[in-house]
């Protein structure tokens, strides 16, 4: 899971040059996400470089995806994102696709899609929560995250 593809002319605008990019963008994720301990963002040419330590793979999978769909990101690089090891009592990874909205989709067609039932919308909102502010507003190019336990 090292370098992920994103729409870089869509997403949320957080910075207005390539200068204040990557510090725009380390802010981002401190406000929406519980902090990454020693936490560095790098931007280069529309890559956005990752580095620390995350809580858990659901914690590094939000990062990725909050730096990935900001506008003028095109890929973010994530070999340095790390997690520790689950605990014994928990799974060792949580099944998840990561998935492109596409136009015309809405989170609970996407739910029938995947779980087979329209009602389960809210498991994907909430598994995106930091992603997705309103789950009536969804753009085409957008990535998210469908748990798939």
């Amino acid at each position: 899971m090292g370098i992920f593809d994103f729409a870089k002319d869509i997403g949320r605008q957080v910075f207005a040059s390539d200068a204040v990019a990557a510090e725009n963008i380390d802010e981002m994720l401190n406000i929406k996400l519980s902090p990454i301990k020693d936490l560095t963002v790098d931007f280069d040419d529309g890559t956005v470089t990752l580095c620390g330590e995350c809580m858990d793979q659901r914690h590094r999978e939000q990062a990725i995806l909050l730096a990935g769909n900001v506008k003028g990101v095109a890929k973010v690089s994530s070999d340095d994102l790390t997690y520790p090891a689950p605990a014994e009592d928990q799974p060792a990874v949580e099944k998840v696709e990561f998935y492109e909205i596409k136009s015309g989709d809405t989170l609970s067609a996407i739910a029938k899609a995947f779980y087979g039932d329209f009602n389960k919308y809210p498991q994907i909102f909430e598994a995106n929560r930091d992603v997705i502010e309103d789950p009536d507003k969804i753009y085409p190019g957008q990535k998210i995250r469908i748990p798939l336990d």
